[in-house]
């Protein structure tokens, strides 16, 4: 794939300026509360380390990996659970970050799972959108961009195993 021409989608400049602003926003939000930021790995751990940076707020912070693509463009449907949150979440405000929602169907088992344990309050974040491919009724409450149905490389998002360092969102053309 990599000797094809890869076409930018969003700059690293315009990456940094949008989660500038989000983490201001989630700031202000999540004033006088508990929050604990989950971040899912593999995808999430770029941007969720930039947006925490810009939070003004004491966060805690923890990491779950789950698995629905393996090395494919494409969801299984099934979602995999390879680490489980770490901690007691009971009684926090969980804010659950991630790099894409495309179906919606790992965002909605995570959602579900972070209840089951208790959590006071769960919303979702996101760097990417891609609502044309939604299985479920969910929306994120947070979301940095909205992108149209094209497979996304870069800045946390992989293929195979690779391109998750490029600052950059693309994709081949």
């Amino acid at each position: 794939m990599d000797n094809k021409k890869r076409n930018i989608l969003i700059t690293k400049e315009q990456i940094a300026n949008k989660i500038a602003d989000l983490g201001a926003e989630i700031s202000k939000d999540y004033e006088n509360k508990n929050l604990y930021v989950l971040a899912l790995l593999r995808g999430s751990f770029i941007f969720a380390a930039d947006l925490v940076r810009y939070l003004t707020i004491p966060v805690k912070i923890g990491f779950m990996t789950t698995s629905s693509y393996g090395h494919s463009e494409e969801s299984s449907g099934y979602v995999n659970v390879v680490n489980d949150i770490p901690d007691n979440i009971e009684g926090l405000d969980v804010l659950i970050i991630d790099d894409i929602i495309d179906t919606g169907i790992t965002m909605e088992f995570v959602i579900q799972h972070v209840k089951k344990l208790g959590a006071r309050s769960v919303n979702c974040c996101v760097l990417l959108d891609k609502p044309e491919r939604r299985k479920v009724s969910l929306v994120p409450d947070y979301c940095c961009f909205q992108i149209p149905d094209v497979f996304v490389v870069g800045y946390g998002l992989n293929y195979g195993d690779y391109y998750r360092n490029i600052p950059y969102i693309f994709n081949w053309e």
